[in-house]
Protein backbone atom coordinates (compact mmCIF):
# COMPACT_ATOMS: atom_id res chain seq x y z
CA UNK A 1 0.00 0.00 0.00
CA UNK A 2 2.52 2.47 1.11
CA UNK A 3 4.19 1.38 -2.71
CA UNK A 4 1.53 2.01 -4.17
CA UNK A 5 1.08 5.57 -2.39
CA UNK A 6 4.45 6.47 -3.46
CA UNK A 7 4.07 6.11 -7.20
CA UNK A 8 1.12 7.52 -7.67
CA UNK A 9 2.92 11.08 -5.80
CA UNK A 10 5.67 10.51 -8.57
CA UNK A 11 3.18 10.12 -11.54
CA UNK A 12 1.16 13.18 -10.06
CA UNK A 13 4.77 15.53 -10.01
CA UNK A 14 5.59 14.30 -13.29
CA UNK A 15 2.69 15.79 -15.07
CA UNK A 16 2.82 18.97 -13.56
CA UNK A 17 6.37 19.25 -14.78
CA UNK A 18 4.43 18.52 -18.38
CA UNK A 19 1.89 20.10 -18.71
CA UNK A 20 0.67 23.25 -19.87
CA UNK A 21 -1.55 26.04 -17.83
CA UNK A 22 -4.95 26.65 -19.28
CA UNK A 23 -4.58 30.08 -17.47
CA UNK A 24 -2.44 31.55 -20.04
CA UNK A 25 -4.34 30.63 -22.95
CA UNK A 26 -7.06 32.48 -21.48
CA UNK A 27 -4.76 35.47 -21.03
CA UNK A 28 -4.00 35.12 -24.75
CA UNK A 29 -7.82 34.98 -25.56
CA UNK A 30 -8.48 38.05 -23.19
CA UNK A 31 -5.89 40.80 -25.06
CA UNK A 32 -8.14 43.03 -27.10
CA UNK A 33 -6.64 44.63 -30.45
CA UNK A 34 -9.83 46.93 -30.22
CA UNK A 35 -8.60 48.46 -27.07
CA UNK A 36 -5.00 48.04 -28.03
CA UNK A 37 -6.69 50.45 -31.41
CA UNK A 38 -8.16 52.94 -28.97
CA UNK A 39 -5.14 53.86 -26.97
CA UNK A 40 -2.90 53.79 -29.97
CA UNK A 41 -4.83 56.45 -31.50
CA UNK A 42 -5.45 58.44 -28.42
CA UNK A 43 -1.67 58.31 -27.54
CA UNK A 44 -1.12 59.76 -31.21
CA UNK A 45 -3.36 62.09 -31.02
CA UNK A 46 -2.07 63.94 -28.42
CA UNK A 47 0.50 65.73 -31.30
CA UNK A 48 3.30 65.43 -30.05
CA UNK A 49 4.62 63.61 -26.88
CA UNK A 50 8.31 64.79 -26.46
CA UNK A 51 9.53 64.59 -23.81
CA UNK A 52 10.17 68.31 -23.79
CA UNK A 53 7.02 69.48 -25.34
CA UNK A 54 3.41 71.01 -23.36
CA UNK A 55 3.04 69.80 -20.16
CA UNK A 56 -0.32 71.59 -19.70
CA UNK A 57 -2.55 71.45 -22.34
CA UNK A 58 -4.96 68.97 -21.72
CA UNK A 59 -5.27 67.57 -25.20
CA UNK A 60 -1.49 68.43 -26.32
CA UNK A 61 2.01 67.23 -25.28
CA UNK A 62 3.69 65.07 -23.14
CA UNK A 63 1.70 66.45 -19.74
CA UNK A 64 -1.87 65.77 -21.54
CA UNK A 65 -0.30 62.31 -22.43
CA UNK A 66 1.18 60.95 -19.03
CA UNK A 67 -2.19 62.29 -17.08
CA UNK A 68 -4.07 60.04 -19.30
CA UNK A 69 -1.87 56.82 -18.84
CA UNK A 70 -2.14 57.36 -15.18
CA UNK A 71 -6.32 57.89 -15.41
CA UNK A 72 -5.96 54.47 -16.88
CA UNK A 73 -3.57 52.94 -14.84
CA UNK A 74 -6.18 54.34 -12.31
CA UNK A 75 -9.55 52.77 -13.79
CA UNK A 76 -7.83 49.65 -14.11
CA UNK A 77 -7.08 49.71 -10.68
CA UNK A 78 -10.44 50.77 -9.49
CA UNK A 79 -11.81 47.42 -11.36
CA UNK A 80 -9.28 45.13 -9.59
CA UNK A 81 -10.42 46.55 -6.42
CA UNK A 82 -7.00 48.68 -5.72
CA UNK A 83 -4.65 45.56 -7.13
CA UNK A 84 -2.49 48.67 -8.31
CA UNK A 85 -0.43 51.21 -7.04
CA UNK A 86 -0.46 54.13 -9.06
CA UNK A 87 2.30 56.61 -9.30
CA UNK A 88 4.79 59.08 -11.25
CA UNK A 89 8.02 58.78 -10.38
CA UNK A 90 10.33 61.69 -11.83
CA UNK A 91 13.89 63.51 -12.23
CA UNK A 92 14.98 66.98 -13.49
CA UNK A 93 17.46 66.97 -16.66
CA UNK A 94 19.39 69.44 -18.12
CA UNK A 95 21.14 70.73 -21.05
CA UNK A 96 24.07 69.67 -19.35
CA UNK A 97 22.75 65.86 -19.30
CA UNK A 98 23.28 65.14 -22.86
CA UNK A 99 22.90 67.16 -26.21
CA UNK A 100 19.08 66.09 -26.51
CA UNK A 101 18.76 68.48 -24.34
CA UNK A 102 17.19 71.82 -25.12
CA UNK A 103 15.87 72.58 -21.38
CA UNK A 104 15.79 72.10 -18.35
CA UNK A 105 12.71 69.63 -17.80
CA UNK A 106 11.19 66.82 -14.84
CA UNK A 107 11.02 63.70 -17.25
CA UNK A 108 8.40 62.09 -15.77
CA UNK A 109 7.63 57.92 -15.39
CA UNK A 110 4.08 56.75 -15.10
CA UNK A 111 4.05 53.40 -12.92
CA UNK A 112 1.39 50.69 -11.78
CA UNK A 113 2.57 48.19 -9.45
CA UNK A 114 0.55 44.79 -8.92
CA UNK A 115 2.30 43.75 -5.61
CA UNK A 116 2.42 40.01 -5.35
CA UNK A 117 0.91 38.03 -2.55
CA UNK A 118 4.15 35.88 -1.39
CA UNK A 119 6.83 37.95 -2.38
CA UNK A 120 6.15 41.27 -3.37
CA UNK A 121 10.00 42.40 -3.14
CA UNK A 122 10.27 40.05 -6.59
CA UNK A 123 9.40 42.33 -9.60
CA UNK A 124 8.67 41.49 -12.91
CA UNK A 125 8.21 44.91 -15.31
CA UNK A 126 6.42 45.41 -18.63
CA UNK A 127 7.88 48.72 -19.84
CA UNK A 128 6.46 50.76 -22.82
CA UNK A 129 7.85 54.60 -24.15
CA UNK A 130 5.39 57.57 -23.70
CA UNK A 131 7.76 60.21 -25.46
CA UNK A 132 7.59 60.70 -29.07
CA UNK A 133 10.22 62.68 -31.86
CA UNK A 134 10.28 63.78 -35.27
CA UNK A 135 12.92 64.22 -37.71
CA UNK A 136 14.72 67.19 -35.31
CA UNK A 137 15.06 65.44 -32.09
CA UNK A 138 15.16 68.77 -30.16
CA UNK A 139 11.84 70.40 -31.94
CA UNK A 140 9.11 69.67 -29.21
CA UNK A 141 6.54 71.80 -30.97
CA UNK A 142 6.06 70.40 -34.28
CA UNK A 143 3.64 67.19 -34.33
CA UNK A 144 5.09 63.54 -33.86
CA UNK A 145 2.32 61.80 -33.26
CA UNK A 146 4.72 58.38 -32.45
CA UNK A 147 1.93 55.82 -33.60
CA UNK A 148 4.31 53.15 -33.34
CA UNK A 149 7.18 53.93 -31.67
CA UNK A 150 6.24 53.87 -29.15
CA UNK A 151 2.86 54.23 -28.52
CA UNK A 152 2.20 50.56 -29.52
CA UNK A 153 4.46 49.71 -26.84
CA UNK A 154 2.67 51.78 -24.55
CA UNK A 155 -0.84 50.84 -25.12
CA UNK A 156 0.62 47.11 -25.33
CA UNK A 157 1.50 48.08 -21.42
CA UNK A 158 -1.60 49.01 -20.47
CA UNK A 159 -3.56 46.47 -21.55
CA UNK A 160 -1.25 43.81 -20.03
CA UNK A 161 -2.46 45.27 -17.23
CA UNK A 162 -6.08 45.32 -17.68
CA UNK A 163 -5.93 41.60 -18.28
CA UNK A 164 -3.43 40.89 -15.50
CA UNK A 165 -4.87 42.39 -13.12
CA UNK A 166 -8.00 39.97 -13.12
CA UNK A 167 -5.00 37.24 -11.60
CA UNK A 168 -3.04 37.25 -8.46
CA UNK A 169 0.75 36.44 -8.80
CA UNK A 170 3.24 35.68 -6.03
CA UNK A 171 5.51 38.05 -7.37
CA UNK A 172 5.41 41.68 -8.37
CA UNK A 173 4.41 42.81 -11.93
CA UNK A 174 5.02 46.41 -12.76
CA UNK A 175 3.64 48.35 -16.01
CA UNK A 176 6.01 50.94 -16.73
CA UNK A 177 5.45 54.11 -18.98
CA UNK A 178 8.98 55.49 -19.58
CA UNK A 179 9.56 58.96 -20.68
CA UNK A 180 12.82 60.14 -22.40
CA UNK A 181 13.72 57.34 -24.09
CA UNK A 182 14.53 59.56 -27.09
CA UNK A 183 16.63 62.16 -25.57
CA UNK A 184 18.91 59.13 -23.93
CA UNK A 185 17.25 56.59 -21.75
CA UNK A 186 16.79 58.98 -19.14
CA UNK A 187 13.49 57.25 -18.38
CA UNK A 188 14.58 53.89 -17.71
CA UNK A 189 17.84 55.30 -16.04
CA UNK A 190 15.70 57.00 -13.36
CA UNK A 191 13.47 54.10 -12.64
CA UNK A 192 16.71 51.65 -12.55
CA UNK A 193 17.78 53.84 -10.08
CA UNK A 194 14.63 53.98 -8.19
CA UNK A 195 15.06 50.16 -8.09
CA UNK A 196 18.18 50.19 -7.13
CA UNK A 197 17.14 52.44 -4.28
CA UNK A 198 14.42 50.61 -2.64
CA UNK A 199 16.53 47.34 -2.99
CA UNK A 200 14.12 45.68 -5.25
CA UNK A 201 14.64 42.28 -6.68
CA UNK A 202 13.99 42.14 -10.31
CA UNK A 203 13.34 38.86 -12.31
CA UNK A 204 13.35 40.51 -15.56
CA UNK A 205 12.56 43.61 -17.26
CA UNK A 206 10.63 43.21 -20.76
CA UNK A 207 11.08 46.64 -22.97
CA UNK A 208 8.74 46.79 -25.48
CA UNK A 209 9.91 49.18 -28.44
CA UNK A 210 7.58 49.48 -31.24
CA UNK A 211 5.35 45.96 -31.74
CA UNK A 212 2.85 47.43 -34.42
CA UNK A 213 4.36 47.46 -37.76
CA UNK A 214 4.77 44.35 -40.08
CA UNK A 215 6.01 46.07 -43.05
CA UNK A 216 9.70 45.99 -43.24
CA UNK A 217 11.45 48.95 -45.77
CA UNK A 218 13.14 45.83 -47.68
CA UNK A 219 9.16 45.28 -48.58
CA UNK A 220 8.80 42.20 -45.68
CA UNK A 221 5.30 41.84 -44.81
CA UNK A 222 5.39 39.32 -41.71
CA UNK A 223 3.00 39.52 -39.12
CA UNK A 224 3.94 36.42 -37.22
CA UNK A 225 8.13 37.26 -36.48
CA UNK A 226 9.33 39.31 -33.40
CA UNK A 227 12.57 40.06 -32.07
CA UNK A 228 14.18 39.51 -28.53
CA UNK A 229 17.49 41.44 -27.99
CA UNK A 230 19.60 40.54 -25.27
CA UNK A 231 23.32 41.15 -24.19
CA UNK A 232 25.63 37.69 -23.70
CA UNK A 233 26.89 38.87 -20.14
CA UNK A 234 26.21 40.97 -17.97
CA UNK A 235 28.21 44.61 -17.82
CA UNK A 236 28.83 44.43 -13.98
CA UNK A 237 30.62 41.21 -13.83
CA UNK A 238 33.95 41.11 -12.59
CA UNK A 239 37.50 40.56 -13.79
CA UNK A 240 37.32 36.91 -11.76
CA UNK A 241 33.93 35.84 -13.67
CA UNK A 242 35.45 36.95 -17.10
CA UNK A 243 38.69 34.93 -16.70
CA UNK A 244 36.57 31.82 -15.30
CA UNK A 245 34.55 32.34 -18.68
CA UNK A 246 37.52 31.82 -20.90
CA UNK A 247 38.16 28.50 -19.66
CA UNK A 248 34.41 27.24 -18.20
CA UNK A 249 32.64 28.62 -21.16
CA UNK A 250 29.04 31.09 -20.28
CA UNK A 251 29.44 33.27 -23.51
CA UNK A 252 25.80 33.77 -24.41
CA UNK A 253 24.94 32.13 -20.88
CA UNK A 254 24.48 35.38 -18.94
CA UNK A 255 20.84 36.60 -16.93
CA UNK A 256 19.47 38.72 -20.00
CA UNK A 257 19.93 35.84 -22.05
CA UNK A 258 18.63 33.34 -20.04
CA UNK A 259 15.41 35.42 -19.55
CA UNK A 260 15.43 35.85 -23.37
CA UNK A 261 15.26 32.40 -23.53
CA UNK A 262 12.75 31.37 -21.19
CA UNK A 263 10.42 34.43 -23.36
CA UNK A 264 10.97 32.60 -26.30
CA UNK A 265 10.43 28.79 -24.67
CA UNK A 266 7.23 30.16 -23.51
CA UNK A 267 5.94 31.34 -26.22
CA UNK A 268 6.78 28.36 -28.37
CA UNK A 269 4.90 26.32 -25.99
CA UNK A 270 2.03 28.67 -25.80
CA UNK A 271 1.86 30.08 -29.03
CA UNK A 272 3.01 28.29 -31.45
CA UNK A 273 1.81 30.19 -34.75
CA UNK A 274 4.64 33.20 -33.53
CA UNK A 275 8.00 33.08 -34.48
CA UNK A 276 10.19 34.13 -31.69
CA UNK A 277 13.84 35.65 -33.00
CA UNK A 278 16.61 35.61 -30.68
CA UNK A 279 19.13 38.50 -31.47
CA UNK A 280 22.13 38.13 -29.81
CA UNK A 281 23.07 41.72 -29.42
CA UNK A 282 22.27 44.37 -26.88
CA UNK A 283 19.73 46.34 -29.09
CA UNK A 284 19.55 47.23 -33.30
CA UNK A 285 23.32 47.73 -34.46
CA UNK A 286 24.54 50.47 -33.05
CA UNK A 287 21.52 51.88 -31.15
CA UNK A 288 20.02 51.55 -27.69
CA UNK A 289 16.49 51.11 -26.09
CA UNK A 290 15.07 51.21 -22.12
CA UNK A 291 16.10 48.25 -21.07
CA UNK A 292 19.51 49.25 -20.94
CA UNK A 293 19.73 51.32 -18.00
CA UNK A 294 18.33 48.45 -15.81
CA UNK A 295 21.01 45.89 -17.57
CA UNK A 296 24.14 48.56 -16.44
CA UNK A 297 23.05 48.22 -12.92
CA UNK A 298 22.76 44.27 -13.34
CA UNK A 299 19.53 43.66 -13.96
CA UNK A 300 18.51 41.29 -16.72
CA UNK A 301 16.45 43.07 -19.37
CA UNK A 302 15.32 42.56 -23.15
CA UNK A 303 13.82 44.50 -26.22
CA UNK A 304 10.91 42.78 -27.67
CA UNK A 305 9.64 44.31 -30.99
CA UNK A 306 8.44 43.71 -34.31
CA UNK A 307 10.71 41.86 -36.66
CA UNK A 308 10.61 44.18 -39.51
CA UNK A 309 11.26 47.91 -38.87
CA UNK A 310 10.11 50.72 -41.45
CA UNK A 311 12.66 53.57 -40.98
CA UNK A 312 9.96 56.11 -43.17
CA UNK A 313 7.54 55.65 -39.91
CA UNK A 314 10.21 56.12 -37.56
CA UNK A 315 11.77 59.69 -36.32
CA UNK A 316 10.27 61.65 -39.48
CA UNK A 317 8.48 64.53 -40.28
CA UNK A 318 5.33 63.49 -41.61
CA UNK A 319 5.73 64.64 -45.19
CA UNK A 320 5.52 62.85 -48.49
CA UNK A 321 8.70 63.08 -50.84
CA UNK A 322 9.09 61.65 -54.31
CA UNK A 323 5.90 59.86 -53.76
CA UNK A 324 6.90 58.53 -50.36
CA UNK A 325 5.26 59.10 -47.36
CA UNK A 326 6.78 59.57 -43.84
CA UNK A 327 5.80 59.84 -40.78
CA UNK A 328 4.56 57.67 -37.62
CA UNK A 329 1.16 57.97 -38.20
CA UNK A 330 -1.44 55.34 -37.25
CA UNK A 331 -1.93 54.37 -40.98
CA UNK A 332 1.61 52.20 -40.32
CA UNK A 333 -0.02 50.40 -37.14
CA UNK A 334 -1.46 46.60 -37.51
CA UNK A 335 -2.94 46.26 -34.24
CA UNK A 336 -4.10 42.52 -34.35
CA UNK A 337 -0.13 42.15 -34.42
CA UNK A 338 0.56 44.48 -31.70
CA UNK A 339 -2.11 42.41 -30.36
CA UNK A 340 -0.20 39.16 -30.43
CA UNK A 341 3.30 40.94 -28.77
CA UNK A 342 0.95 42.59 -25.84
CA UNK A 343 0.06 38.66 -25.48
CA UNK A 344 3.44 37.68 -25.68
CA UNK A 345 4.57 39.52 -22.55
CA UNK A 346 1.07 39.24 -20.83
CA UNK A 347 2.07 35.09 -20.71
CA UNK A 348 5.65 36.09 -19.54
CA UNK A 349 4.69 37.83 -17.55
CA UNK A 350 1.84 35.86 -15.62
CA UNK A 351 4.71 32.96 -16.26
CA UNK A 352 7.37 34.37 -14.09
CA UNK A 353 4.65 36.30 -11.75
CA UNK A 354 3.69 32.35 -10.97
CA UNK A 355 6.88 30.83 -10.61
CA UNK A 356 9.04 30.38 -7.11
CA UNK A 357 12.45 32.04 -7.01
CA UNK A 358 15.30 30.54 -9.08
CA UNK A 359 17.73 28.64 -6.78
CA UNK A 360 20.84 30.16 -5.60
CA UNK A 361 24.55 28.96 -5.90
CA UNK A 362 24.45 26.91 -8.73
CA UNK A 363 27.74 24.64 -9.13
CA UNK A 364 28.73 22.31 -11.44
CA UNK A 365 31.45 19.69 -11.52
CA UNK A 366 32.82 16.48 -13.21
CA UNK A 367 35.98 17.50 -15.31
CA UNK A 368 37.85 14.22 -16.64
CA UNK A 369 34.88 12.27 -15.45
CA UNK A 370 31.85 10.31 -17.40
CA UNK A 371 29.38 12.14 -15.64
CA UNK A 372 28.01 15.52 -14.76
CA UNK A 373 27.82 16.96 -11.23
CA UNK A 374 25.53 19.86 -10.53
CA UNK A 375 24.50 21.09 -6.63
CA UNK A 376 22.63 24.41 -5.83
CA UNK A 377 21.00 25.82 -2.65
CA UNK A 378 17.05 24.73 -2.24
CA UNK A 379 14.75 27.64 -2.51
CA UNK A 380 12.92 27.89 0.96
CA UNK A 381 9.78 27.73 -0.83
CA UNK A 382 6.86 24.65 0.41
CA UNK A 383 5.52 24.76 -3.15
CA UNK A 384 8.58 24.03 -4.80
CA UNK A 385 8.21 20.40 -6.40
CA UNK A 386 11.77 19.87 -7.47
CA UNK A 387 14.34 21.34 -9.72
CA UNK A 388 14.86 20.64 -13.64
CA UNK A 389 18.11 20.19 -15.28
CA UNK A 390 18.98 21.62 -18.40
CA UNK A 391 21.67 21.04 -20.92
CA UNK A 392 22.23 21.80 -24.81
CA UNK A 393 25.60 21.26 -27.16
CA UNK A 394 27.54 24.46 -26.55
CA UNK A 395 26.68 25.62 -30.07
CA UNK A 396 22.53 25.55 -29.73
CA UNK A 397 20.86 28.76 -28.96
CA UNK A 398 18.11 26.95 -26.90
CA UNK A 399 18.28 24.63 -24.02
CA UNK A 400 17.62 21.24 -26.11
CA UNK A 401 17.33 18.46 -23.14
CA UNK A 402 16.16 18.24 -19.26
CA UNK A 403 15.58 16.15 -16.83
CA UNK A 404 13.52 16.95 -13.87
CA UNK A 405 15.08 15.30 -10.60
CA UNK A 406 12.77 15.71 -8.04
CA UNK A 407 13.24 17.81 -4.79
CA UNK A 408 16.79 17.39 -4.29
CA UNK A 409 19.84 19.99 -4.15
CA UNK A 410 22.29 18.09 -6.02
CA UNK A 411 22.27 15.40 -9.26
CA UNK A 412 24.66 13.50 -11.44
CA UNK A 413 24.28 13.17 -15.14
CA UNK A 414 25.15 9.73 -15.62
CA UNK A 415 27.08 9.51 -19.24
CA UNK A 416 26.54 13.14 -19.52
CA UNK A 417 29.92 14.38 -20.04
CA UNK A 418 30.42 18.17 -19.24
CA UNK A 419 33.42 18.88 -21.60
CA UNK A 420 30.25 18.54 -24.16
CA UNK A 421 27.77 20.88 -23.13
CA UNK A 422 25.97 23.52 -21.09
CA UNK A 423 24.21 23.30 -17.84
CA UNK A 424 21.81 25.06 -15.82
CA UNK A 425 18.80 24.80 -13.57
CA UNK A 426 15.69 25.42 -12.44
CA UNK A 427 12.87 25.70 -9.63
CA UNK A 428 9.76 24.10 -10.70
CA UNK A 429 6.24 24.95 -8.87
CA UNK A 430 3.90 23.26 -8.03
CA UNK A 431 1.41 24.87 -10.63
CA UNK A 432 4.10 24.03 -12.97
CA UNK A 433 5.41 26.83 -13.89
CA UNK A 434 9.44 27.29 -13.67
CA UNK A 435 11.99 29.90 -12.86
CA UNK A 436 14.14 31.43 -15.24
CA UNK A 437 17.02 29.01 -15.75
CA UNK A 438 20.39 29.63 -13.92
CA UNK A 439 24.06 29.28 -15.50
CA UNK A 440 26.26 27.70 -12.92
CA UNK A 441 28.50 30.31 -11.39
CA UNK A 442 31.09 28.07 -9.64
CA UNK A 443 32.79 24.87 -10.18
CA UNK A 444 33.57 22.06 -7.99
CA UNK A 445 37.10 20.84 -7.04
CA UNK A 446 37.85 17.86 -8.58
CA UNK A 447 40.12 15.10 -8.02
CA UNK A 448 41.05 14.21 -11.51
CA UNK A 449 44.24 15.25 -13.59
Amino acid sequence: MKLHFTIVIFFITINLTAQTDARLYAIIDAVSAQRLENDIRTLANFGTRNTFSDTLSKTRGIGAARRWIKAEFDKIDNNCNNCLEVFYQKDLVTPKDGNRVPKEAYVVNVVAVQKGTKYPNRYIIMTGDIDSRNSDTMDYTNDAPGANDNASGMAGTIEAARVLSQYQFENSIVYLGLSGEEQGLFGGKGFAEYAKMNNWEIIGVLNNDMIGNIEGIDGVIDNRTFRIFSEPTPVTETEKERNQRRFYGGEVDGISRQLARYIHKTVTAYMPEMNPMMVYRLDRFGRGGHHRPFNDLGYPGVRIMEAHENYNRQHQNNRVENGIKYGDVIEGVNFEYAKKLTAVNAIVLASLGWSSPEPKNVTIGGVVEPNTKLKWDKVADDAVIGYKIYWRLTTSPQWEFSRFVGNTDNFELKGIVIDNYYFGVSSVHQNGQESVVVFPSAVMRSTGK
